[in-house]
């Protein structure tokens, strides 16, 4: 006979709030990294234009991350 278990599943908000805290710090990353090697490949990049190409990298990671969690959680 099977042990039960508890599994305890992330409710659909807590795995937003966490997708969402794991992409900003991912973006504040980016950014940084943008400003520190896109130079170093002959891009002059501002400080608008990092921040821009992160935000639309942390956009997509943003929704990709839900999207993986969500099917991982899947009942």
């Amino acid at each position: 006979m099977l042990a039960s278990t508890n599994i305890k599943y992330q409710s659909k908000k807590m795995s937003l709030v966490e997708s969402f805290v794991n992409v900003l710090i991912g973006y504040i990353v980016a950014v940084i990294a943008n400003l520190a090697v896109l130079p170093l490949f002959g891009y002059n990049v501002t400080f608008i234009d990092g921040s821009l190409i992160g935000l639309a990298f942390t956009i997509i990671s943003l929704i990709r991350t839900y999207i993986i969690r969500r099917i991982f959680n899947y009942r």
